[in-house]
C-alpha cells in the first residue's frame, strides 16, 4: 500500500467529514486539543498520524474510528 495515498485519502476523509458539520479549522482544533496547522497538514495528506491523534479526531468530530477509515481504499 502507497503510504502517500494513505494519508491523502486519511485527510480527505477528515476534511470532508470537518465541513459537513461546519467547523473551521480553527474551531476544530480547539474542539481536538491540536494546532490548527497539524490539522490542515493532517488534511493534507502531510502528517502520519499518530493513534492517539486519530482517536482524538475521531472523538472531535463525533464519530467511530473506524469511520475516519471508511475512505481509505486498499492500493496495490
Amino acid at each position: 500500500m502507497d503510504e502517500k495515498n494513505i494519508k491523502l485519502q486519511f485527510g480527505a476523509n477528515v476534511k470532508k467529514i470537518r465541513t459537513s458539520k461546519n467547523l473551521s479549522q480553527e474551531k476544530f482544533a480547539e474542539i481536538v486539543g491540536l494546532h490548527r496547522t497539524y490539522i490542515t497538514e493532517v488534511e493534507r495528506g502531510l502528517r502520519n498520524v499518530s493513534l492517539v491523534n486519530i482517536v482524538k479526531i475521531a472523538n472531535g468530530l463525533d464519530i467511530t474510528v473506524s469511520e475516519l477509515f471508511q475512505e481509505v481504499k486498499k492500493t496495490k
